[in-house]
């Protein structure tokens, strides 16, 4: 699932649609899971968005989540991506992916 949101992320940014190009960011480790920041472009504005897996089964069970908060600068939705992660992590713990 991460690879068709990163995918996403980097033709966000490809010749012809005439969007900046936009790095992808990377990936995050927080308390055994890895976060995957990739907020989704919309209109002028960049919302929320990614997906977290277990550290130690990077491959396996994925948790997509988007959130309605826009930014306008991508760097910041990155930021405030993670946090909301970080959040999740923290209120759903193991149960996140069970």
């Amino acid at each position: 699932m991460f690879d068709k949101i990163a995918k996403l992320v980097r033709n966000l940014g490809s010749p012809g649609n005439g969007a900046p190009e936009v790095k992808a960011a990377e990936p995050v480790t927080y308390n055994g899971f890895i976060i995957h920041p990739a907020p989704q472009r919309e209109g002028g504005h960049w919302h929320i968005a990614g997906s977290i897996a277990a550290a130690d089964d990077p491959d396996g069970a994925t948790h997509e989540f988007i959130r309605a908060d826009t930014f306008t600068d991508h760097d910041e939705a990155v930021t405030y991506t993670v946090r909301k992660a970080q959040q999740i992590i923290n209120e759903r713990g193991k149960k996140l992916l069970g």
